[in-house]
């Protein structure tokens, strides 16, 4: 049975979170359908463009993302602290890009004469909106709703074009974080679909590559700040180069199976992370299969399950194998 979202999602312990969506009766996200011939490559450019245009707007930064033909990744980072920060003018002009909102919203955004009564009813309604733009499922709601709406008239049918539930697993730690993106970053190396990191097209990591080329970062995805800038408070405290190069070298070896032929840069930073090569091979290539559920060390596990309610922790002794292996 499938858990409450209360029990898979924990602000206290992480703002990191891996997301996955499916699509339901042989449908398709983008690709060629083998029964008909008809290609559905261009939903690729539907979701990808939905999924920046939501960064946007809620309080979640997104790290990693890849379309498959019949699922999507991302890893996202919920900026709670960030959203504390909005004035109701700003928390209105958000929801506004994507809903209606109230008449008394829509009459506060557009300046027009409100007493203190329906002042006071905005305020309220603000407050909910400021929470929904921090909440993951809304997120998901806002990006597989219009999805669903544009495929099912393309298609020329009705019903559900995605499964019921989107699959969510907390990332505790760097570990777990790391790896999770080098799973989701390598899906279309590991299922054929791109040869290489670099022309995987519509994915994170392509994005991050062809900015890297230039010396940048892209602007749609949250930044990696190094290892010489911890003391910052947003971005993902890593090396760019050392995780482009993390992600290079395992593709390379999942591809050619040489398991343990990792170069020595890529050991130092596994070292670092306290994982085997072994354990990380094994993560980025069966990370959903590894665990169901929130993944970290055995510690953060153990934190995680305390906080959201459950009796038992669940995951303890691939942890142990996996992310406490080194």
């Amino acid at each position: 049975m499938p858990k409450p979202r209360s029990q898979q999602i924990s602000l206290l312990d992480t703002p990191f979170y891996h997301i996955c969506s499916r699509t339901v009766r042989k449908a398709f996200l983008c690709g060629v359908d083998k029964e008909t011939g008809a290609s559905y490559e261009h939903r690729r450019t539907w979701i990808e463009k939905r999924i920046f245009q939501l960064a946007q707007v809620f309080a979640i930064d997104i790290c990693a993302y890849a379309v498959m033909h019949n699922h999507l990744h991302i890893v996202l980072h919920v900026a709670s602290e960030q959203a504390k920060k909005w004035s109701t003018a700003e928390v209105l002009q958000r929801w506004h890009q994507l809903f209606n909102g109230t008449l008394l919203t829509q009459k506060y955004q557009n300046k027009q004469p409100l007493d203190k009564f329906q002042l006071a009813m905005v305020e309220s309604t603000a407050d909910i909106y400021k929470k929904r733009l921090i909440d993951i499922s809304w997120f998901m709601r806002s990006l597989n709703e219009p999805i669903a709406r544009q495929a099912n008239r393309e298609d020329k049918c009705t019903g559900h074009f995605w499964e019921g539930r989107f699959k969510s697993q907390a990332l505790l730690d760097e570990g777990a974080l790391l790896s999770c993106m080098a799973y989701v970053d390598l899906n279309p190396v590991r299922a054929g679909i791109a040869a290489t990191p670099e022309q995987s097209d519509f994915t994170s990591i392509q994005l991050r590559i062809k900015a890297a080329i230039k010396g940048e970062q892209p602007a749609s995805l949250m930044p990696f700040t190094g290892n010489e800038h911890q003391h910052k408070t947003t971005g993902i405290r890593f090396s760019l180069a050392d995780y482009l190069s993390l992600v290079d070298e395992t593709g390379r070896v999942l591809r050619e199976d040489k398991r343990g032929a990792i170069n020595p840069k890529t050991a130092n930073i596994l070292v670092r992370l306290h994982i085997s090569n072994e354990s990380w091979l094994k993560l980025t290539s069966d990370f959903e299969g590894i665990f169901t559920g929130a993944v970290g060390t055995a510690e953060h596990l153990c934190e995680f399950s305390e906080h959201v309610g459950l009796q038992r922790t669940h995951g303890l002794a691939n942890a142990q194998a996996c992310l406490n292996s080194a």
